[in-house]
């Protein structure tokens, strides 16, 4: 599935160890606080815990949503985008 993680985490070490998290999982950064990438619904669920284990949930607010490729390629992009052809399982393969 084609996962969205966003964020808004306060402190400097949590966010910055989330971003390292979400790349070595092996999503591809939109924006500074936005990943986007491919993942198997085990690997959603561990990232999903390890963000929860460095957060704060009275002040941070983390977002993780699906989405199918279908939906994916409906995606309105305007200004300077990502590269669709960057998610994909083949590209996800190639940086483990």
């Amino acid at each position: 599935m084609i996962v969205w993680v966003m964020y808004d985490i306060k402190k400097d070490k949590p966010r910055t160890t989330v971003a390292k998290i979400c790349k070595q999982t092996g999503l591809y950064r939109v924006q500074y606080s936005v990943f986007l990438g491919t993942l198997e619904l085990s690997e959603k669920d561990a990232l999903k815990l390890r963000i929860q284990e460095l957060i704060n949930e009275d002040t941070d607010s983390v977002y993780i949503f699906p989405m199918s490729k279908s939906e994916l390629k409906q995606t309105v992009l305007l200004g300077q985008a990502f590269d669709k052809k960057l998610v994909t399982d083949q590209v996800k393969s190639l940086l483990f």
